[in-house]
């Protein structure tokens, strides 16, 4: 009567195949306990329960859980996943272990165990923020690296560019101010670092540094100490003030800072389109004094998902007018897979159901495939949440009922 077919399992992914690199920043703080900072899904439950995942809250360290995200990420055109990587302070110039890590469980729990794990492509971005540890020479070549390279680059799905694993790095002030004397210091680093990876097979490496700033001689400090390219984290458009809902002046906003951007240097920075930005939990929960400044800067504001697609198709635009060897032409970043508290997600939600993934295939794939849109739930699939706290749906729905 009804053409519904039951699986014991994730159904296998059926890739959309985009016509570049579409890599998703990957925030692995959604296992009980492992944020440390916030309290994950359960500071969410009573108050957003519009940010609820599609299929529920989850335990992130269960592989199955990341399975469903592989299957709906590369079936909409996303390849690569880029894992916030932090180590933890007492963990400096000291041998890792993945003990030593925070929030370690998204790759080497449930990334590394997934059946699907060669349909995605992940990298790292090391996290020198002042709540982690940070390095220097002697720590990067004897303790970083060779970790990186074992657990990491050896990994038949780590993010390789002409045969160069390529890193991301979070926050470059720290590493300027407290971890390198000078900028040749840290640019021979990255340059020892380049060598080891030949050592290793590789043909060196490719450093890539989150930086938005739009300074040229920001930009050129940061060539000088051996990154090859900067990106953000978002599109660095801010609105002019809270709950703003001008799309098209959104859509012109994040389209000018990249244009801006490449006036700086057109081959040497990465777009990352923004879907929209709202801090709310981290604004009225308890956090630690470290961030409240940074979230108190940040002005709310929504794409609709009809609109976000435009900012993607004007971005891929600009970028295809730029000369070959730019590197916006090999990889466009998107903001932001699960950042579910700090509000910018693509990620399936109860909000937004699949709506912003299909402006990502619709933009950067031939479409050549068919998403398969069943839940854990049409399949009968339970025991994802083991720990966390259940949304209060009822106010989410007379949230909805209010708006109109």
């Amino acid at each position: 009567m009804y053409n519904i077919k039951f699986h014991n399992y994730v159904p296998t992914p059926n890739p959309a195949k985009p016509d570049r690199i579409v890599a998703a920043y990957y925030y692995a703080a959604w296992k009980y306990g492992a944020a440390e900072v916030h309290e994950g899904f359960n500071d969410l439950a009573k108050k957003y329960p519009d940010r609820t995942p599609l299929m529920g809250y989850y335990d992130e360290e269960n592989p199955e859980v990341c399975d469903w995200e592989i299957k709906w990420a590369v079936e909409h055109g996303i390849n690569c996943f880029i894992h916030c990587w932090y180590r933890k302070k007492d963990n400096y110039g000291k041998p890792i272990t993945v003990n030593d890590l925070r929030c370690g469980h998204g790759l080497h729990e449930a990334l590394f165990n997934a059946r699907y794990q060669q349909f995605m492509k992940f990298a790292i971005m090391f996290e020198a923020s002042p709540l982690w540890a940070g390095t220097d020479e002697k720590d990067m070549l004897e303790n970083l690296m060779p970790f990186w390279m074992e657990k990491y680059f050896k990994r038949g799905n780590y993010l390789l560019i002409d045969n160069k694993p390529v890193l991301f790095v979070y926050n470059q002030n720290r590493l300027a101010i407290e971890c390198f004397q000078s900028a040749e210091s840290q640019r021979k680093t990255f340059d020892k670092c380049r060598e080891y990876a030949k050592q290793k097979g590789f043909d060196g490496m490719i450093f890539a540094v989150c930086d938005s700033r739009r300074s040229k001689e920001n930009h050129d400090e940061l060539l000088a100490r051996g990154y090859d390219f900067r990106f953000g984290y978002s599109s660095g458009y801010n609105a002019p003030y809270d709950n703003f809902n001008d799309q098209n002046a959104i859509i012109k906003g994040q389209c000018d800072v990249l244009k801006k951007q490449f006036e700086i240097d057109n081959k040497r920075f990465i777009p990352t389109p923004s879907c929209f930005r709202d801090t709310t939990p981290r604004r009225t929960l308890k956090w630690r004094k470290a961030t409240e400044y940074r979230f108190s800067r940040e002005k709310i504001w929504y794409l609709e998902p009809e609109n976000y697609r435009k900012v993607l198709e004007k971005m891929k635009k600009m970028t295809s007018k730029l000369p070959n060897d730019a590197w916006a032409k090999k990889i466009i970043m998107i903001d932001n897979w699960n950042e579910w508290d700090e509000g910018h997600f693509v990620a399936p939600s109860h909000k937004f159901g699949f709506k912003y993934l299909q402006a990502i295939r619709e933009t950067f794939t031939k479409r050549e495939n068919l998403p398969d849109y069943i839940t854990p739930q049409d399949q009968g699939f339970t025991g994802y949440n083991t720990k966390w706290k259940k949304p209060n749906f009822k106010n989410f729905c007379e949230s909805q009922l209010n708006k109109k």
